[in-house]
């Protein structure tokens, strides 16, 4: 059977990887200042980063039923006889409900819609799992519910005050200390976000974020990921000390947030997923 595996912008596949694993992605939307974009097509880190740093007012919505299921229908016409779509948490966006419609609407017997849990790359190993099992639906979709469940994902922020705007954190408030200073450290629990601990410096969270992602991973094969927005360095320094102290890493790969993830985090955000057992 040929299944196509389709997913959302807040994957954040590294550069290339979608087209080389056959991975249709929906872009979810952007405003800025009123003004709509797509994440990831015509609106990226870059102007993501510069528009915050311009206090300019960002928000992001899902892509409506009606454009996931047009993605739908061209995937069936160009000749997959079935649909596996993996999409981020249904508590942090309405994604998951509008491919749940879409696939009513077209053709449920032959469209699967998995809610991953998690964004990120938490949702890329998902879906990447899902392309692994090969052409089986039943497979796929059960590789990706299987991934969904053993990510983990740890991140830590510059200000909580992106987060707090966007009603992303609820409990997570009670992070915010006086010091400036503090560095809150957050992780994505059954598709929430939740706190986690602080930490007075970046440096401190950059060694907490290694030292967990550690624990997370074990001593077996490991797939790994960082994320940044604006903040290259950083990532590049977390990613060598993740290959330095994770043994079953591969390579940590590097991708940098777009709106929908960096609207609600700001710029200099750092983010570890770890995926233990890698993609099978």
């Amino acid at each position: 059977m040929s299944t196509t595996i389709v997913t959302d912008s807040t994957a954040y596949l590294p550069e290339g990887f979608a087209e080389r694993h056959g991975v249709r992605v929906v872009p979810l939307h952007v405003a800025v200042d009123g003004r709509s974009r797509l994440d990831g097509v015509d609106f990226g880190p870059a102007e993501l980063a510069a528009a915050l740093g311009e206090h300019r007012r960002v928000t992001t919505s899902r892509p409506t039923p009606g454009e996931l299921a047009e993605v739908y229908r061209s995937v069936l016409a160009e000749g997959a006889e079935a649909i596996v779509s993996v999409h981020l948490s249904r508590d942090l966006s309405g994604t998951w409900e509008a491919a749940r419609l879409a696939a009513e609407e077209v053709d449920p017997s032959r469209i699967r819609v998995v809610d991953s849990r998690a964004t990120g790359m938490g949702l890329g190993f998902a879906a990447l799992a899902a392309c692994a099992a090969g052409g089986d639906a039943e497979c796929a979709e059960e590789a990706a519910v299987a991934a969904a469940a053993r990510v983990r994902m740890f991140f830590c922020v510059e200000t909580l005050d992106h987060l707090r705007r966007g009603g992303r954190i609820g409990a997570a408030a009670a992070l915010v200390g006086t010091a400036l200073a503090v560095k809150p450290l957050l992780h994505v629990d059954d598709g929430r976000i939740v706190p986690l601990e602080k930490v007075r410096t970046m440096g401190r969270a950059i060694g907490r974020l290694v030292d967990l992602a550690a624990s997370a991973a074990g001593s077996g094969p490991v797939g790994l990921a960082v994320h940044h927005l604006a903040a290259p360095e950083r990532a590049a320094e977390l990613a060598t000390l993740l290959d330095e102290r994770v043994p079953g890493s591969t390579g940590c790969l590097i991708s940098e947030v777009g709106a929908v993830i960096g609207a609600h985090t700001g710029p200099g955000v750092l983010g570890v997923v770890v995926l233990p057992g890698g993609v099978c």
